[in-house]
This record gives structure tokens, sequence and C-alpha cells, in this order.
């Protein structure tokens, strides 16, 4: 494979300066990918374009994971248009905030909905978000809040969890290395003694409930919030929202419009992944989407017979607004394609090989883990996959801690956690796309807003890795734990911004 040395995160540099400077994601990597696919051949425009559409584009189609992601979201469009536009999320808003009546309440209500549909790091941005939406804007909290709360128990959740997608993926880049090294553990007992070592997930879902009890908020999401609760505006003026809910053409009307298709939805997903083990025994991810698709199916049809019949609409309504919705995944879907095809450039282009070089050398054994993290939070960023960061790194991880005598459990836990703290920072994160996306939120007023809660954990998960590395102990997570509550409550008695539960606020 050539060397391109810099040039290989030319693309990289031009997706998140577009994206951050003109709020623009589709613009960001259609550009980024085209110039990465310029730099392979050698410049020559006309066969850039056609090898980026047929090389690189359709590629990403026929590969049967995409395919199978773009498939599910194409029918949880068409149900989160029905749930929308049933009136049934109002209905459990009305209920629900005569128990949920703070700020704190709904924060935390969702951060359980997030962590209870821990099967699916798509399920939980694309379910939790839509239902929670009314509530969130009836109690005046932001949607950039409501994303950073799904996206902090989506895959910071999933990848927690042996027996889903995630896990059975990470075991088994687990297992090829423990085969070539000749170790004789499971990839299963790897697996379950890295979760404590997997600091920055942890921390993560920890830091949301801190938040929510606090009430204390930091840089842009303390805007955000102030926004909310000063104006009333859901969105910044320039903001461009991924899903955007007209409420003005919903009325109210039952709760059980939520409730029974989310019923018949999870029956139907455990119905048919029960026999083959789950939750007890790994189930691989194509029969995980496979039976989410033939859930949200199921579940949209039992929406579209219950609103006919409470007469909420009629039948050629209700079915085109499910077809609608369909339609309007198609944002998400362009964005996802083009997401994987710059991943996809930028392998081609040596971008992760030529970081790992930049990196390279003699390490002492106790800085291994943290090193590994710092290592996973950079490939992360510039490729917008944890998923491809694991990829990477498992394989030159595994056989150097294991030379080095670097503590083994913490190097796997560092390259898992450094993956999910450089996609959680990342614009170009498939996942943090959709967490965008189930909250209504405008993408790069996402990021903005996270992008503070996620440095201080990585910075408590970074000290944590150096502790991790020195005693090869699992208390590290506890340091780090304790660590990031007393960095959060520092911060917030010296720059923290107090959103109180009054529509009104005095100026910070």
């Amino acid at each position: 494979m050539p060397n391109f040395g810099f040039l290989s995160l030319v693309p990289v540099i031009l997706a998140v300066t577009i994206a951050i400077k003109y709020k623009n994601v589709v613009l960001a990597l259609f550009v980024s990918v085209l110039t990465g696919v310029l730099i392979l051949v050698n410049f020559s425009p006309v066969t850039a374009l056609t090898e980026m559409i047929g090389t690189y584009f359709f590629a990403q189609l026929q590969d049967s994971y995409n395919a199978g992601v773009l498939v599910l979201l194409v029918f949880i469009g068409g149900f989160i248009a029905l749930m929308e536009k049933s009136g049934g999320a109002l209905a459990f808003a009305a209920k629900a905030s005569q128990v949920i009546k703070t700020r704190a309440k709904v924060q935390l209500a969702a951060w359980i909905g997030g962590i209870i549909i821990f099967f699916s790091d798509l399920g939980t941005p694309l379910i939790v978000g839509p239902i929670f939406e009314p509530l969130f804007d009836k109690l005046k909290v932001s949607k950039e809040k409501l994303a950073y709360i799904i996206d902090s128990t989506a895959s910071p959740v999933a990848v927690l969890v042996p027996f889903i997608g995630w896990g059975v993926y990470i075991m088994g880049l687990i297992q090829k290395e423990y085969e070539l090294l000749g170790v004789s553990e499971s990839d299963w007992t790897a697996f379950i003694k890295s979760i404590p070592f997997n600091i920055y997930s942890i921390l993560a879902v920890f830091l949301v409930p801190l938040i929510a009890f606090s009430g204390y908020e930091f840089g842009a999401m303390a805007k955000a919030e102030k926004r909310v609760q000063e104006t009333g505006e859901k969105y910044w003026s320039t903001s461009k929202p991924m899903r955007k809910t007209d409420q003005m053409e919903v009325k109210e009307s039952k709760s059980s419009l939520v409730f029974l298709p989310l019923l018949v939805l999870f029956v139907t997903l455990f119905g048919i992944l029960a026999p083959l083990g789950f939750p007890f025994k790994q189930v691989p991810g194509s029969a995980f989407r496979s039976a989410l698709s033939t859930g949200y199916l199921l579940a949209s049809a039992v929406l579209i017979l219950m609103m006919v019949y409470h007469k909420v609409k009629s039948f050629e309504e209700t079915f085109s607004i499910y077809l609608g919705g369909m339609a309007k995944m198609m944002n998400v879907a362009v964005i996802l394609v083009l997401a994987w095809s710059l991943s996809a450039v930028s392998k081609e282009l040596g971008t992760s090989s030529y970081i790992v070089s930049i990196a390279s050398g003699s390490l002492p054994a106790f800085l291994v883990p943290a090193v590994t993290f710092l290592l996973g939070a950079v490939l992360s960023f510039a490729t917008g996959s944890s998923w491809g960061t694991y990829a990477i790194l498992m394989p030159l991880v595994i056989p150097m801690a294991t030379a080095l005598g670097a503590p083994l459990y913490a190097s796997i836990g560092a390259v898992l956690s450094g993956g999910m703290f450089g996609d959680h920072c990342s614009p170009i994160s498939d996942t943090t796309i959709l967490a965008s996306s189930g909250a209504g939120c405008d993408h790069v007023d996402h990021v903005k807003t996270q992008l503070p809660y996620a440095l201080l954990n990585g910075t408590a998960a970074l000290i944590g890795y150096l502790c991790a590395g020195v005693t090869g102990s699992a208390l590290s997570v506890v340091l780090s734990l304790i660590l990031v509550t007393v960095l959060y409550v520092a911060g917030s008695k010296y720059k923290g911004v107090r959103i109180h539960e009054e529509k009104k606020l005095h100026a910070a």
C-alpha cells in the first residue's frame, strides 16, 4: 500500500473543518471523500468522480452490514413518523408530566430509558429520542441535552454488553489474536474481565445523572439550555435539525399508541432472538438487525391499525405518513453512506497506519493502556468509527501488551474506551449522527454541546489508565469515577451555569 503520509489526514481535516464552519455535514463528507479519492488517483478529476461513485458509494451499499443498517433505518423512519403524528407521544408527555415535573426527572427518565434499550445502539436514539422529545419540550429542556443523553446511553451501554452485536464483534477480534498467541483463555472471559477497564464508557453513562441532579451546565450546552429556558426557542436561528417535528399538525390522543406498538416491538424482538439463546448467549449482529427490522415493521402495522381504529387519521393518511417517514430517513442514509465511504477512503490512504506510525516506538509497559486510549481516541475521531478503531488496534495492542508485560485487560479496555471517546467527539461518527436525528437536533450543535462533557470524561479516563498501567487493578475505574465527580463539582463552582427550573433566569 502506498504511503501518503500527511496527505492521508487531509480528507479528515477537511471533513471536520467544513462541518463545523458551514454546519453542513453532507457537504463536509462529500468534499472529504472526493478529496481522498483525488489523492488516490493522482488528482484526476473525472477519474476521481467515477471512482468515488463506482468504487466507494456502490461498495458501501453492497456491504451486508451497511445494507442491513439502511433497511433498518427505513423501517425505523416510518415507525417514528407514525409515533409523532399519532399523538401518542404527546399523550404520554401529558401523563408523564404529572409525575415527571422537573428538568432533573425528565433527564433521568430518558437516561433510564436509554439503558433499558441496551440491545441496540440504533434503538436507543431512534426510540427514546422521539418518545421523550415532547416531554423535553414541555419542561423546556433543550434538544441538545436530549441528544447528549441518548448518545451517552447508546454505544457506551452497548459496548459493555457481551451478548449483543458489539460484544460478539469485539470478542471475535480478541479470539483471533488469542489464537495467534496461543492463549487458552476464552474470548468471553477476556471481554468480561475487560469491562471494568472500559472506563470512558462507564463514565459517559455515570455523568448524565450527576449533571441532571446538580443542574450545572458548561459551555455550549449551558447556552442551549438558557436559550430554551429564557426564550422558548427550540433551535438556534442557524440550526438545521436532522429531524424536525411539526407539532402543529399533531393532536394529543391516547398514550396506548406509544406503549402497545413498543410492546409489539419488544415481544417480536425477543421472540425471534430467544431461540438463538438471547440474552444468555451471543447473538450475531445480522440476526439482531433482522429481528429489529421485523419488530419495527409489525409495530408500525399495529400502530397504523390503532390510529385508524381511534380515528386519529384515515388509513390513506396514515399509510402516507408511514411512507413519508421512510423518505425522511434519506438524509440520514446519505450521511451514513458518505461517512462509511470516508472510512473506506481513509483505509486506502493509510490514515490509521500513519497515525499509528507517529505514535509507535518503545513504550514502558505501564504506559500501554494510557497510550492505547489516546491512540484509539485519535483514530476513532479521524475515521468516525469505533468499530473500525477496534479492528485496527486489537491486533496491535494485544500482542504488544503480552510482549511488554502490560496489564492485558486494561489494554483491551483502553482500546474499547478510546474508540468510544473519539466516537463521541467526532462529527462524522454514525452513532453521533443518529443521536442528533433521534433528538431532532442540529448535528453540529449536538457535537459542540457534547464535547466539553466528553473531554471531562476523557481526562478522568486517561488518569484512570495511568493508574491501571501501574497497578493493573480494576479499582482504577473507581478512581476515575471519583475524579470526574470532583472535576465536575469544581468546574460547576467556578465555571458552571446553574439552570434552574424557573422559566426565567438571571443573567449568568
